[in-house]
């Protein structure tokens, strides 16, 4: 599959008042056409704020995409775009379904308002044709009582309704991708693993690219292609969704996967803690954002950043345990040991 976006060096930071926030620090990695690319990695790591960069959010100030960084969309640069490119960007070529649909919706507005209005921003159609379109809309993402939900208020629906009425939403432009924020974070096991197959179903009839933003690892197993591990604003491992979870090489990408219960397991397993605190991105260490937190920190580790190491065509890691010299070229984790 031919790359539809790539970003390049990323860099973000917010300026407060104690300092400037460096929330992203040189983020890279590429979407395909068609696939679903999850984005993990715990909260604070810079996934959300990668995400707004691509849908042009980040509000400046207190915010600021620094000189240099690029996000490449059919190889044009967004960040170079006119504000009123960036209108035409949203919701035609790039939406984004947000984690807390109560607080993204427009309370003082009807659910059929909030379609038509993204249908109408982007497509020239009459009355009749947007009503029929928002209808449309809503029975895609599994509404059946379509004409009476066009009529309520957000306030009014349950949380998996509102999410699916965010998705709709989000795809009333035609998107070619489509970013989910954690879309089912506040939502019960049930309605959650209910959105997710709607997100796969829509993406294989519509052909769309989708990108998730997520921390929950049982979600990106069903549904991910390939997976990107950010830890402290930087990008740790990426690689095939298998890759990921059977062959991984980060010890912050183990360390999540052990922290996650496995159902099969049951009170058998052995739920390993990260112990420490991330580190604070107003003074962000000089080497490995993960070698405090590491069980296998070498002193290079504290002072220089690892390069990145390729594995396959989709699988590399940035670590300096698979430098020749470091000893540990062949090793696998399993229960916190090197083997």
């Amino acid at each position: 599959m031919d790359d539809l976006l790539k970003i390049e060096d990323l860099k973000i930071s917010y300026y407060t008042y104690a300092g400037e926030v460096q929330s992203v620090r040189g983020v890279s990695f590429s979407v395909r056409k068609g696939e679903t690319l999850a984005i993990v990695g715990e909260s604070g790591c810079g996934k959300s704020v990668t995400a707004k960069s691509i849908m042009g959010l980040i509000q400046v100030p207190p915010g600021e995409i620094k000189e240099g960084s690029k996000i490449l969309l059919k190889g044009k640069n967004l960040l170079e775009q006119s504000e009123k490119e960036w209108e035409s960007y949203r919701g035609a070529r790039c939406a984004m379904v947000f984690q807390d649909a109560l607080t993204a919706l427009n309370p003082t507005m009807r659910i059929g308002k909030q379609i038509a209005e993204n249908i109408t921003n982007h497509q020239k159609a009459g009355k009749d044709e947007v009503k029929k379109r928002v209808l449309e809309m809503l029975r895609l993402v599994g509404i059946a009582d379509a004409k009476g939900c066009v009529k309520k208020y957000p306030h009014e629906l349950s949380g998996g309704m509102r999410q699916r009425v965010m998705i709709a939403t989000a795809l009333a432009g035609n998107p070619e991708i489509l970013i989910a924020d954690e879309p089912t974070t506040a939502l019960d096991v049930t309605i959650q693993a209910q959105i997710m197959d709607l997100l796969a179903e829509i993406q294989q009839k519509l052909g769309m690219t989708v990108i998730l933003i997520t921390h929950d690892l049982g979600v990106v197993a069903n549904s991910a292609d390939r997976v990107v591990v950010m830890y402290s604003g930087k990008v740790v491992e990426t690689g095939t969704c298998t890759e990921i979870f059977e062959k991984h090489k980060h010890p912050y990408t183990w360390a999540l996967l052990k922290a996650a219960p496995d159902m099969e397991l049951g009170s058998k397993q052995k739920l390993v803690a990260i112990e420490g605190t991330p580190p604070d991105l107003i003074l962000p260490p000089k080497g490995c954002p993960f070698a405090e937190r590491c069980g296998h920190c070498m002193k290079i580790c504290l002072e220089t950043e690892a390069p990145r190491y390729t594995f396959s065509k989709d699988h590399s890691v940035f670590c300096w345990l698979y430098h020749p010299e470091s000893g540990y070229t062949d090793i696998t984790f399993d229960e916190g040991e090197i083997e």
